[in-house]
């Protein structure tokens, strides 16, 4: 246990614009900084860093805290795993007392599997360089690659001896239990019940975590025998999921971050190489096909992506679908082909950093470019060709900002000689596609949850009011974007405007209180988050959403006001929209008390003979009269019309 005296050196040191900065990348703004949100997926930035108070919160999703509470929340560690990462931070040497056999045995099998991988990586740097099968074999093969003594440490590259249970052995002797080494994939279980090691002589590339925790490895073979794998990689494990993981991420984030661009390549040799070279803002997706997680782990410190495939790569048709999955995820993407018989690796060791990095200026491409080559260079079939063209406007359907699309439409039409009305028709139909199978997948997911599913119903039923949730949601569809109060200040003394939607949002949350329809609360929050947006327009985000359901209840809310003729409709000025979007609010939380109230009642009926539990509902009820006799008299007499 961690005794109180370093827990507060900790504390005292930990400075939360510096740790924070490690995982994203944060601009100053006022006396505070800013960033994308790295516990939940967005394109303008919310989240809030301030150094005078010492916590950063996000104004979206909500999370944040401390610096420990940060590491907890994104590393998803224990308070002691947080506070041990922050002492090696900042060089702070912990004292704590031995552990009792008890606690012990209540460490988590999670920081096992890390204790393990830690020992893995150790022992194979190990084997690489003090011993003589290691240094003849394994360090042989990188030098023979090029790789420098500061590469090689800086990757923290191993070798794993030859002898099929060498690890196995090694490590049970150090009192390592089988089952963890199963768990990491360090070994597994042969027929006859041996054990056996997974890397057995491979030369070790691991996998750090943006943080730098080990949370995998992968093994390169040294022979040419064609039934053996080229790589072997860890299985998925609980602390190692690939899908969200990047080779060379935790060397490479600064540089990313500086550079405000990261370079996307194939394998482990290629980042490494790269970054000996000078290219240091490189990663892989080790192996596996491109995610959705791993994009937005490069997201976290830029949306500029360029794509590097080899020249003679037969793989590039099949990488394509990696392209729509960036452009869909909202990154601007170029794509470089290399010469013909290079790939990163050769072409890093041939060239300086600052020649590498002007041969990708005047060689990438934008990925139009790069589809229209590759698809149609030399095609004269109109069938293939049709296809061809299909699968480009297909890459630019995905692309979520409307703007963007509209001009990467404009530049398709203009370079491949068709009609912009033609490419805008088949693009909608691929968006259309993409909604309805969207609502099928949301509809089998419901049918796989247990127990009946609650049908949503955002709509009000035909012939009755609309509920005060729908009124408040149809001003935020309508003018959520717009201006409601104008240099707010803040409690740090700056000034902020608040647009309807922050505004309802902010007020709303003071107390904690929610839509009950989830679909409301689902839109307030990107309202929020997208407010910042250049042209953001809620009406036309939410009318085109690619969700069927926000889109059904915006249309709806939208089309009201069309049904009035001109002459019927009234003008809505500023103070006139902060009118009704305060009596909402009011209305709202009246709403909301009465409901309450009427709870009350029902509970104070149920708890006779409970002396205790009756006096505490009679107080609460008490309580909520008053709040709700202040909020009539908030609302007064007025009568509020809602359009």
């Amino acid at each position: 246990m961690i005794d109180k005296a370093t827990i507060d050196k900790i504390m005292d040191a930990a400075n939360i614009v510096d740790v924070v900065s490690e995982f994203v990348t944060l601009r100053k703004a006022g006396v505070n900084y800013k960033g994308l949100c790295p516990f939940h997926d967005e394109k303008t930035p919310s989240f809030v860093v301030s150094p005078s108070k010492g916590y950063c919160h996000c104004f979206s999703c909500g999370k944040g805290g401390n610096a420990v509470g940060f590491i907890m929340e994104h590393e998803q560690m224990t308070y002691p795993e947080a506070l041990r990462w922050l002492a090696k931070k900042y060089n702070i040497e912990i004292h704590e007392r031995e552990l009792t056999d008890e606690e012990k045995r209540e460490e988590n099998e999670r920081e096992s599997l890390f204790i393990l991988n830690d020992w893995a990586l150790r022992y194979f740097q190990e084997n690489l360089k003090e011993t003589d099968c290691g240094r003849a074999i394994g360090l042989a093969y990188f030098r023979s690659r090029g790789f420098r003594d500061d590469t090689i440490a800086r990757f923290q590259l191993g070798y794993a001896l030859p002898e099929r249970d060498a690890l196995a052995k090694t490590a049970l002797a150090k009192g390592f239990k089988e089952k963890f080494l199963i768990d990491t994939g360090l070994c597994y279980r042969r027929e006859d019940g041996t054990l056996q090691d997974r890397y057995h002589g491979r030369v070790i590339f691991p996998v750090h975590t943006v943080t730098g925790r080990v949370v995998a490895f992968g093994g390169r073979i040294l022979e040419n025998n064609k039934k053996l794998a080229k790589y072997v990689n860890s299985p998925e494990s609980l602390i190692y999921h690939k899908s969200n993981e990047l080779y060379g991420i935790f060397q490479a984030k600064h540089a990313i971050a500086k550079q405000d661009r990261c370079y996307l390549v194939e394998g482990y040799i290629d980042v490494t190489s790269m970054h000996q070279s000078g290219v240091e803002n490189v990663v892989a997706s080790s192996g596996t096909s491109l995610t959705t997680g791993q994009i937005r782990l490069i997201r976290r410190f830029t949306n500029n992506i360029t794509v590097l495939y080899d020249g003679d790569s037969a793989g590039i048709h099949a990488s394509i679908r990696g392209i729509d999955m960036l452009l869909a995820e909202g990154m601007n993407v170029k794509v470089l082909l290399l010469p013909d018989g290079d790939d990163p690796d050769s072409f890093a060791r041939k060239h300086t950093a600052e020649e590498f990095r002007n041969y990708i200026e005047s060689h990438q491409t934008d990925f139009i470019e790069f589809k229209t080559n590759l698809l149609l260079r030399g095609v004269t079939d109109p069938v293939k060709r049709s296809e061809a063209i299909s699968s480009i406007v297909r890459s630019v359907s995905v692309i979520q900002d409307p703007i963007m699309r509209a001009t990467y439409i404009s530049e398709c039409a203009h370079r491949l000689g068709m009609p912009e009305a033609t490419l805008v028709s088949t693009a909608n139909k691929f968006i259309r596609g993409d909604m309805e199978e969207k609502r099928k997948e949301q509809q089998r997911e419901e049918a796989k949850a247990d127990g009946p599913q609650q049908p949503l119903k955002p709509l009000p039923p035909v012939g009755e009011a609309p509920t005060v949730e729908y009124m408040l949601m149809q001003l935020v569809v309508r003018h959520g974007q717009e201006t409601l109060y104008k240099d707010v200040e803040t409690e740090d003394g700056g000034k902020v405007d608040l647009s309807v939607s922050q505004y309802i949002s902010y007020d709303l949350g003071e107390d904690d209180l929610k839509f009950s329809n989830e679909l409301y609360n689902r839109m307030l929050a990107e309202a929020v988050e997208h407010n910042d947006d250049e042209g953001f327009n809620a009406e036309a985000y939410f009318t085109h959403h690619p969700d069927i359901d926000i889109s059904r209840v915006a249309t709806d809310m939208a089309i009201e006001r069309f049904q009035l003729s001109k002459s019927l409709q009234v003008k809505r000025d500023e103070d006139t929209l902060r009118n009704q979007v305060e009596h909402l609010i009011l209305d709202f939380r009246m709403d909301y008390v009465e409901r309450r109230l009427k709870e009350l009642q029902r509970e104070i009926s149920l708890a006779a003979g409970d002396t205790g539990k009756m006096m505490e509902l009679m107080a609460e009820y008490k309580d909520m009269q008053v709040i709700r006799n202040a909020i009539a008299k908030e609302l007064g007499s007025d009568i509020i019309m809602h359009n």
